[in-house]
């Protein structure tokens, strides 16, 4: 399931939350007031579980075959 972020209208509240694709747009409970008057933001992240490294460290990307074969052919 994705994380979304939402903000309350009643208090101000800004939260994340797991929420399935289905239910995404539904108001969701805020957890600082209890109030159902929420929106979900338009997050300039994406919360997939990706990740990169800017600057340094050296992340990298593999990309190869399946099964351990390691993408080559022989």
């Amino acid at each position: 399931m994705p994380m979304y972020e939402y903000r309350c209208e009643e208090c101000g509240e800004e939260f994340e939350k797991l929420v399935r694709f289905s239910e995404a747009d539904l108001s969701q409970a805020c957890p600082n007031c209890g109030a159902k008057h929420t929106y979900k933001k338009i997050s300039a992240s994406a919360s997939f579980g990706f990740s990169s490294s800017v600057g340094g460290g050296g992340g990298s990307m593999s990309y190869g075959g399946s099964c351990g074969s390691g993408g080559g052919f022989s």
